[in-house]
């Protein structure tokens, strides 16, 4: 390791603070612009390049792996906790040089470009989803300060705005009256743009048969498939020993508080890394347990949890079945095969 050339690299978006570490000492810790920082990767002799994971860091490492080198990523937690002094550019990538050579470290694994595609539609659906619900809820506040209510016995959102456009006697002004009606259309635009971000997801997992598998699993559509193929992709796959350690990093398992011998366990936690995969892979288990408690069970898992359901009740068993659906997913892009339900026998 001692002749191996090892580059700490904290990326921003105009200037790339470089260290360069060799034979146990810091030969350089200088600035680059990127196109400059390019250049020096293309020149420079196969080294180990760690990037602080962050912005532009997929891209970068992709780079990096293209022109020879060993590309990684660090946590940027691990990295705070390494700096000494102050925060500067020079001083956090000192640190994350120095943080890669911690031993038993666990370096982040990259996205493809086809991965961030597909995360990237998803962060744009997120961001229409929530300007939808603004635009909606903000409407309903506007009609209910003139008394005007949105209820199911009016029509709803939609009632409620052609019955306030069409009202001749409640002393809106005409510029009113189109004001609201752009607001409403905008609204229409909202749910328009969402529709078409979901037929973009579900074009991309029809041509993926990796991802598209998943939507076999209880609970899992759409887009916790396509989140699932992200979280667990070919690099990540072998971050984890098995489908268990998977479980825990989403934040599925309960918290380990285990000290002198004696093992506690606690909640499954609030703060975890990828709060909004838990709460889509949760929110779809609690739609199949839901299904399952009104009727009959087809195969072993509906008992599984129809058992469950009467221990623990429906919260606890969809966060169970979230559980199991991931270390089946991870087992199933692991091992290469399919999902097969155990059906029971109906007749019997």
């Amino acid at each position: 390791m001692s002749n191996i050339t090892t580059v700490g690299v904290d990326l921003a978006k105009n200037v790339i603070q470089v260290c360069v570490f060799y034979r146990n000492q810091v030969l350089s810790n200088t600035k680059m612009t990127p196109l400059k920082f390019t250049a020096w990767l293309a020149s420079q002799k196969k080294s180990v390049v760690v990037f602080e994971a962050c912005g532009t860091s997929n891209y970068w490492k992709r780079k990096a792996t293209s022109l020879g080198h060993d590309a990684r990523l660090i946590s940027p937690k691990l990295v705070n906790s390494v700096r000494q002094n102050q925060k500067t550019d020079i001083n956090d990538a000192l640190a994350i040089l120095q943080a890669s050579m911690l031993p038993g470290i666990k370096f982040v694994s990259g996205k493809s470009i086809e991965q961030q595609q597909l995360q990237s539609i998803l962060r744009m659906r997120e961001l229409s989803v929530k300007q939808k619900t603004a635009l909606n809820n903000q409407l309903s506040a506007l009609l209910l300060e003139f008394n005007i209510r949105v209820t199911p016995r009016n029509g709803g959102l939609k009632g409620a705005i052609f019955g306030a456009l069409e009202d001749a006697e409640n002393g809106f002004t005409m510029t009113f009256r189109h004001a609201l009606e752009q607001m409403w259309l905008q609204y229409l635009s909202s749910i328009e743009v969402i529709n078409k971000f979901d037929d973009c997801l579900r074009d991309l997992l029809d041509e993926n048969p990796e991802c598209k598998k998943l939507t076999r699993l209880e609970g899992v559509g759409v887009i916790n498939a396509i989140n699932l193929y992200i979280a667990f992709s070919t690099d990540e796959l072998g971050v984890f020993k098995d489908g268990k350690g998977a479980a825990a990093c989403i934040g599925l398992t309960p918290i380990q508080h285990s000290s002198g011998g004696k093992a506690k366990l606690g909640t499954i936690g609030k703060h975890v890394k990828n709060s909004m995969l838990r709460s889509q892979l949760v929110t779809g288990a609690f739609t199949y347990v839901h299904q399952v408690s009104r009727r009959k069970a087809r195969c072993q898992k509906d008992i599984w949890l129809q058992s469950l359901i009467e221990r623990r009740g429906k919260k606890c068993a969809a966060v169970a079945l979230a559980n199991k659906t991931v270390r089946t997913a991870f087992s199933l892009l692991r091992n290469k095969t399919e999902y097969k339900a155990v059906r029971l026998n109906m007749a019997a």
